[in-house]
């Protein structure tokens, strides 16, 4: 496969202009950025990774905003500058891949680490650091992520909890009536 890198620098800069996370997700399965990007995506982050080309999101992908996946390190630039360690020769440039498989959520401000994969049906909580692999049919929370439950747990809790929920489709009015009427004493 010949990759062009310098098409990354376009993408990123049409990023910033693209809002909504489902066009986002669209372009970049157009521009094919990952190595692999399956249908149903929604990448809400503006943020890509350095090496886009050692990323594989599968099928329902949802990327929330601010979510980092990290493809790289840059250890082995400090570990080459201290002199003890010259004897065991160079430290190499330390990359990893990222795959991410059907139906999984990555909540904001998550950090997805190289070297790793997330196994369908899996829900990670916000503000995670995921450091090793997600066992399907998992919901992830903390730092490191941490198994906090399943999937079928988590899916059932979150439809019977908004059950009486207004939708977008709603209007504005409805959702304000609902989440702040109802809520005043």
């Amino acid at each position: 496969m010949i990759y062009k890198s310098n098409k990354i620098r376009w993408v990123k800069l049409r990023l910033l202009t693209i809002t909504n996370g489902w066009k986002r997700a669209s372009y970049l399965k157009r521009k094919n950025v990952f190595m692999e990007m399956g249908d149903g995506c929604y990448y809400h982050t503006r943020d890509l990774p350095a090496e886009p080309y050692l990323v594989k999101l599968h099928n329902d992908v949802r990327i929330a905003a601010d979510v980092r996946l990290i493809t790289h390190d840059i250890a082995s630039y400090m570990i080459n500058n201290i002199s003890k360690y010259e004897e065991y020769g160079k430290a190499r440039y330390y990359m990893g891949t990222i795959e991410i498989f059907d139906h999984v959520m990555i909540g904001a401000g998550s950090k997805i680490l190289p070297n790793v994969k997330i196994g369908p049906n899996v829900i990670v909580a916000a503000g995670s650091i995921v450091t090793k692999d997600i066992p399907e049919n998992s919901v992830v929370a903390g730092v490191p992520a941490r198994v906090i439950g399943t999937f079928d747990e988590f899916a059932k809790k979150r439809i019977r909890e908004t059950k009486c929920y207004p939708e977008k489709k709603d209007g504005i009015n409805e959702i304000l009536s609902f989440f702040w009427d109802k809520n005043s004493l």
